[in-house]
């Protein structure tokens, strides 16, 4: 129960609220003892595009051919058997890949820092010119967002990660309490149906950009990134370096486009 506070009206009442809660994630090759990457507090669901998702945003997996299969924890030894997930390769795993760089991830801020800048940059492939999308395409983007998150609805607690066609057409939308992992959920699923890189498409977050999303973005091809807030510095910078277009403030009949502007058919040169 909660006490809602309205101006002078007070009222006792039930209340729905994001899930959160932690999962590690293990990676194991062919005969190898599982390696424990990271572990991510996130809302329930999804467990296996989280994982492959992170692990392939991450530079640590480069494609869904490397994977034999995703297992969850085990019911008998686990409260919530979902609180692992043990991503099995058909490659051996490189520990040393993970040994300098001691992931630690939260709900509220992802992977970033000014050093992965240029590690980024090496891994992401080029990304193609197309398409040109009118204004009126990204107007009609987070209405279209908003009308997926079912959870969203119920809660008010969650971030969205939407990706959709050039015409405007939602192909996939997943929810999280944290930005990254709605991104990373969103990014394995698609790695894991064979549709990336995810060239021609527009990635919109619910929330702000921040660099660790246009590095997630990069790595998956995107050509466009949309948020409803606003970038950081640092994730301008990067989207510049990388050739994405970046848009912010994205809200009713504005935005700002900052880096690559000639992907939006504004009318001006």
């Amino acid at each position: 129960m909660v006490t809602a506070v309205r101006g002078t009206d007070v009222r006792t009442r039930p209340d729905r609220l994001a899930g959160e809660e932690p999962m590690a994630i293990r990676v194991a090759g062919p005969g190898q003892a599982p390696i424990d990457i990271a572990v991510t507090m996130r809302t329930p669901g999804h467990e296996a595009e989280l994982a492959v998702g992170f692990l392939y945003a991450e530079g640590l997996i480069s494609g869904a051919d490397e994977v034999a299969g995703v297992e969850l924890g085990n019911p008998g030894a686990l409260s919530r058997p979902d609180d692992e997930v043990l991503v099995r390769l058909r490659r051996p795993f490189d520990a040393g890949l993970v040994a300098d760089r001691h992931f630690a991830v939260s709900s509220a801020c992802g992977i970033c820092g000014k050093a992965a800048l240029d590690d980024v940059h090496v891994r992401a492939r080029p990304i193609p010119n197309g398409p040109v999308i009118p204004p009126g395409i990204l107007w009609s983007l987070p209405a279209r967002l908003r009308e997926a998150q079912a959870v969203f609805e119920a809660t008010g607690g969650l971030h969205a990660a939407g990706l959709f066609e050039a015409d405007g057409t939602l192909i996939a939308v997943r929810e999280d309490i944290g930005r990254h992992n709605a991104l990373d959920k969103l990014i394995g699923g698609r790695l894991l149906a064979g549709e990336l890189p995810l060239h021609g498409q527009i990635l919109l977050m619910s929330g702000r950009a921040g660099f660790e999303l246009v590095q997630k973005a990069a790595v998956a091809g995107a050509p466009i990134l949309a948020a409803v807030s606003a970038p950081s510095d640092l994730a301008v910078e990067a989207a510049e370096r990388l050739g994405m277009t970046l848009v912010g403030f994205l809200r009713g009949d504005g935005f700002n486009v900052y880096t690559r502007p000639d992907r939006v058919a504004t009318g001006r040169v």
